[in-house]
């Protein structure tokens, strides 16, 4: 990983919070933003992946979203090959059964839907007859987007996974319409406060201040079209991410209830954006955390003419501060390509200079690529462990005719490599992998972190800078500070006896804090979601 990021995911949550209320990182997980399987201290064990805005035009009559077949007979994302999506989710139910029925206390295993399949059928934004809006009754107020099952007193028996419901406490203050999944920790997550009501407008309302942030307020068209749209609790649409890239709408799904509306989503956003091609993915942790899973969805939009667009979602091709990237989304993580490092991609650019560069879990070769091009950089080598995403880092190179090493290599050894051959670097890019998916993690993940910035800080040439990055929601931004002042008083001249031809010790090395910064600005943080704020980037000097 490191070219874009959480995206995700918590990503924002890319976007789900765990039971604790920590953030799911925007990021996908492992090596180049896949969750490592393995290692991660300097032992040789490898990081390795443990699975594969407004209308510009008059616009018309939108095709629906449509089912594409997974490439080669796999899934394109989402769950593990030949997993089912078994769980609680259920045959297709009458949705009129138990409408008269009353609430009792919540539990969801003796629903009959928990027996089968769950149903993902599309569902209208907004249901008919709001009169008979299940009820959820939660113990105490929260004004958090997402409820907990622990949470939760009771809800009425007729609600169905993706149902909206009216959320309250027991004394009937209203919180607001929520997403029902009774199949997730996450049981409701609040669209919509209780100070809006639930409408087609109020869908409108929201989906028009998501696109007017980016196009009015952070006027983003004249650097790049490639951005965030949606950002899940940071936008106040908890559950779903999308990223726009070129004329595509790229979206990825965390909630059954999102996923049950998705085709209206896009084709909304698609009306104020002006894009033509749309896909949905569903979040690769979906099935574990959500009970189903369902292959990608992808649709095009007629134009005014009636010409109908191409509907197959393979490649774009993106800008960026006048660099242009390639965006394949059958090989691509998350949405596709990592918006949130992109101002940070254009600040490390200002470096780089006539000096040499090192990116590690260099991903698709974002930083790579902008510290040659918009940096002039004299010498850049990027490393990952993924073969794909280096393919289309060497095209991103090819695309904007500038020359970069890629390397193919764990970044462990690698960088012990480099210190047995004595090579330093000017500036060096560190931008792991989502390490820290859980509390369960948690440990691990910080030691992983510690171990990958004390091999990379000795790899500062005197005088450099260290760029190192954390995607991981559940790893607050002091305490990666913190991890990097102690991975510096281990980053120096070697101590005592070689042992193996290795120096197993070292001292202290000066490191200077120079910036701090995070995710871009169209990956908002939202104030009673303070957890959306996953990606911490620290500016070190070493001396």
């Amino acid at each position: 990983m490191s070219d874009g990021g959480r995206d995700d995911e918590f990503e924002p949550s890319d976007g789900i919070p765990d039971d604790s209320g920590a953030g799911e990182s925007e990021r996908p997980e492992g090596h180049s933003r896949r969750d490592p399987a393995s290692g991660g201290r300097p032992t040789g064990r490898p990081i390795r992946p443990d699975a594969p805005r407004r209308s510009d035009g008059p616009m018309r009559h939108d095709a629906p979203l449509r089912h594409e077949a997974p490439r080669g007979g796999q899934r394109f994302f989402g769950g593990r090959e030949g997993q089912g999506g078994r769980g609680f989710g259920g045959r297709e139910h009458d949705r009129g059964e138990g409408r008269g029925r009353s609430s009792d206390r919540f539990d969801d295993t003796d629903r009959s839907f928990h027996r089968s399949a769950m149903a993902i059928d599309p569902l209208p934004l907004v249901p008919d007859d709001l009169s008979r809006l299940p009820k959820a009754i939660v113990r105490t107020a929260i004004r958090h987007p997402s409820i907990y099952r622990k949470r939760i007193d009771h809800v009425d028996r007729h609600a169905r996974p993706g149902d909206w419901v009216r959320v309250e406490t027991a004394e009937g203050e209203p919180l607001g319409f929520g997403l029902f999944n009774p199949k997730s920790e996450i049981t409701i997550r609040i669209v919509f406060g209780p100070e809006r009501e639930l409408t087609e407008g109020a869908w409108e309302q929201s989906l028009d201040r998501a696109v007017s942030m980016r196009r009015d307020l952070l006027r983003l068209d004249a650097d790049t079209d490639a951005y965030r749209v949606v950002h899940a609790e940071g936008g106040g649409l908890p559950g779903l991410v999308v990223d726009r890239f070129g004329d595509v709408l790229s979206a990825e799904v965390f909630s059954v209830g999102m996923w049950r509306r998705i085709d209206p989503i896009l084709r909304r956003l698609e009306s104020m954006l002006g894009t033509r091609r749309r896909i949905a993915r569903t979040a690769p942790h979906v099935l574990a955390q959500e009970g189903f899973d369902a292959p990608p969805l992808t649709g095009a939009t007629t134009d005014a003419e009636g010409r109908g667009g191409d509907a197959r979602v393979s490649d774009v091709t993106i800008r960026e501060f006048g660099t242009r990237f390639r965006v394949r989304f059958a090989e691509a993580h998350k949405t596709g390509f990592f918006c949130d490092q992109r101002d940070n991609r254009r600040m490390l650019a200002g470096f780089c200079r006539d000096r040499t560069v090192l990116d590690l879990c260099c991903y698709s070769g974002g930083f790579s690529v902008q510290a040659k091009k918009l940096g002039q950089a004299a010498d850049v080598i990027g490393v990952d462990l993924d073969e794909a995403p280096l393919e289309v880092a060497k095209e991103n190179a090819n695309l904007n005719q500038v020359r970069v090493r890629f390397v193919q290599a764990d970044v462990f050894p690698f960088m012990r490599d480099m210190l047995r051959s004595g090579r330093q670097f000017d500036v060096v890019v560190l931008d792991p992998p989502k390490l820290i998916r859980s509390r369960a993690e948690l440990d691990e993940g910080t030691r992983k972190h510690f171990d990958l910035n004390r091999l990379a800080m000795q790899l500062v040439a005197p005088g450099g800078l260290l760029l190192s990055c954390t995607c991981a929601g559940l790893l607050p931004g002091d305490d990666f500070y913190r991890l990097l002042c102690s991975a510096a008083r281990q980053a120096g001249d070697p101590i005592g006896e070689a042992v193996d031809g290795e120096f197993r010790r070292r001292g202290p090395r000066g490191m200077r804090f120079l910036t701090k910064t995070g995710a871009a600005a169209d990956h908002p943080v939202a104030s009673n979601c303070p957890e959306s704020e996953y990606l911490h980037a620290a500016w070190m000097r070493l001396d």
